[in-house]
């Protein structure tokens, strides 16, 4: 809800209570943005739903609302359609102060949250001795928009990567290396990463087929988990090789984010088990120790046990999520803690939620949320691979979304006959590849799976980056062509609302900040680019020589305040492209 429809439901709420007594303060005017503009910008619906409690016809409800509804400062005269919908419709003079206001305010009118909170957003999680593939894209991507849209909001946002650092991997990796390659084990960079990747595939091949190498491998964790000081070094070394890797995918991305890998929580797994045991939930089953839950079965019809430490002593990832969720909740003091995970993970969020809730680990005032995603596929509508069939690299992917926009780029350029720097073709085609990427995932609902084209993304015309992104450009150029500084509007800029085209781009405007709030609240960023698209469309429509308005030729005051429209735009259109992790251009 808008500040707009804020004010105004609360002045609903007033009349309810002067038409109809006490009894009725708190009733939910049902405001809503009007269907269709003939209407007008809101209607209000309450009074059918009064109807039966109150005795009355719709009508004659709205009608003695209406004769208590004062918003002469908001809206023109209030006008009953229908069966009882009460329509308003913004005064004109009203959006021109709402515009003036927000153009002075550098965070456009947008209130940051009453109830700033520290929130976690754990994501991305790659594993160690492993490349980052497209299948921690949406991960990534996803993650690193609900934490801007949260920081944004005022809230302390703590940004999580829950690596794969320890465990049996570690075991297999360090035994098989001691035999092929031990100077990897002793010596910084002696492998890169594809290397690396290579020989783990062969330790996992060898620990699947050989006995005593698997025998070796558990010592080797244990020797791990105990501190033995040359295996403990080797794993040291093999994190730090992937850790500068995944950062190079980061700083592409321009992703901010806090490793603490499952090896942080090693130390705390004892002690979850202590405590699930005196809580009475622990039950050992086949030697293992389990927490049985509620509403899972296996194929037997018989409850599903959620194991929490292997019979042969060892813990696995539950008993470390649990712990993981322990510490974030005493120790990071968090009250909203996000998984951003693909929708596969959804049992297991739901199962250890259960059980920490069952241990009764999570106050009133904590609230868990797993945030699940689709997959990624490939334009056959399969999971998206490579020719030969494997896992897509994340940088292969990034490097191919920036030399196609550059090839894009460099035709544009020659059929244009502009000359350019190979600074700013580099710049350009960099910002449009990894932006067209991140668009393409967050424009989607989530929830849902998503066909990965490089030239719908690309593509200047529709609901893309590179779209979003020239329609800023434009804006900037209509600043450059009419040697226009909009920081100097600022102070004194009347605005003056007279075409439709003008009305309904103010209108839009004003939307923002609900539009954020709901974001901050359903962690659905699609609705943020949603709202980007029709605002581009606005504007351009808003701009155009036939169904638009003339701007740097308009007589004054028409002209600076479309000016001020074009401002309030382009900084509209560049924090909701920063939210999702986007940078603008100037110039494209």
């Amino acid at each position: 809800m808008n500040a707009t429809q804020e004010q105004l439901k609360l002045k609903f709420e007033q009349a309810l209570v002067a038409a109809f007594g006490a009894d009725y303060a708190g009733v939910d005017p049902i405001l809503v943005s009007a269907s269709n503009p003939k209407f007008g910008d809101y209607q209000a619906n309450v009074a059918l739903s009064l109807s039966k409690k109150l005795g009355k016809q719709p009508r004659a409800i709205a009608a003695a609302i209406v004769d208590k509804l004062d918003v002469s400062e908001i809206c023109e005269s209030p006008e009953i359609a229908g069966p009882g919908f009460i329509n308003l419709k913004l005064k004109k003079e009203y959006l021109e102060a709402q515009l003036q206001a927000i153009q002075i305010d550098p965070r456009l009118g947008i209130p940051a949250t009453k109830t700033p909170q520290r929130e976690i957003v754990d994501f991305s999680s790659p594993n160690i001795a492993k490349e980052m593939h497209v299948g921690h894209l949406r991960s990534t991507i996803i993650g690193d928009s609900i934490a801007r849209i949260l920081e944004f909001q005022g809230h302390d946002v703590l940004r999580l990567n829950h690596v794969g650092d320890w465990g049996t991997q570690f075991g297999m990796l360090i035994t098989y290396l001691r035999e092929v390659y031990p100077e990897a084990l002793t010596t910084a960079n002696a492998l890169d990463i594809g290397d690396l990747v290579t020989f783990y595939r062969q330790a996992k091949l060898r620990f699947d087929a050989d006995e005593a190498f698997q025998e070796t491998a558990r010592q080797e964790v244990v020797r791990l988990q105990a501190g033995a000081e040359d295996t403990l070094h080797a794993w040291k070394l093999l994190c730090e090789q992937s850790r500068r890797e995944f950062q190079i995918i980061y700083d592409l991305l321009n992703v901010q984010i806090i490793e603490r890998g499952e090896s942080f929580y090693n130390p705390l797994l004892p002690s979850v088990v202590q405590d699930l045991d005196e809580s009475g939930l622990l039950v050992e089953n086949q030697g293992a120790k389990c927490v049985f839950l509620e509403g899972f079965t296996n194929r037997e019809g018989e409850p599903l046990p959620l194991i929490v430490q292997k019979s042969d002593g060892g813990y696995n990832y539950a008993t470390t999520d649990l712990a993981s969720l322990r510490y974030r909740i005493q120790q990071d003091e968090a009250k909203r803690i996000i998984y951003v995970t693909d929708a596969g993970q959804a049992n297991h969020f739901t199962q250890f939620f259960q059980v920490a809730s069952k241990a009764g680990w999570i106050p009133d005032d904590v609230e868990l949320v797993h945030v699940p995603f689709g997959l990624v596929l490939g334009e056959d509508g399969k999971k998206f691979k490579t020719r030969s069939g494997d896992t897509v690299r994340l940088r292969d992917l990034l490097d191919e979304a920036i030399a196609r926009s550059r090839v894009d780029l460099e035709k544009r350029l020659q059929e244009e006959q502009r000359e350019e720097t190979l600074e700013f073709i580099n710049e350009v085609a960099e910002i449009v590849g990894i932006s067209a990427v991140k668009y393409a995932d967050l424009s989607q609902n989530r929830t849902s799976n998503y066909i990965f084209s490089y030239d719908k993304m690309l593509d200047l015309k529709g609901n893309t980056a590179p779209y979003m992104l020239y329609a800023y450009a434009r804006i900037q150029g209509i600043s450059r062509k009419g040697g226009i500084n909009f920081d100097e509007l600022k102070d004194n800029a009347k605005v003056v609302l007279e075409h439709e085209t003008e009305l309904a781009l103010a209108k839009y405007l004003l939307q923002i900040d609900e539009v954020i709030s709901t974001v901050e609240q359903d962690l659905l960023p699609n609705r943020l680019c949603e709202y980007l698209y029709e605002l581009s469309k606005k504007f351009n429509q808003f701009y155009d020589r036939n169904q638009g308005v003339q701007v740097l030729n308009a007589e004054e005051p028409q002209r600076t305040s479309r000016l001020v429209l074009c401002d309030l735009t382009a900084r509209t259109l560049k924090l909701g492209l920063s939210l999702l992790g986007i940078q603008v251009l100037e110039r494209m």
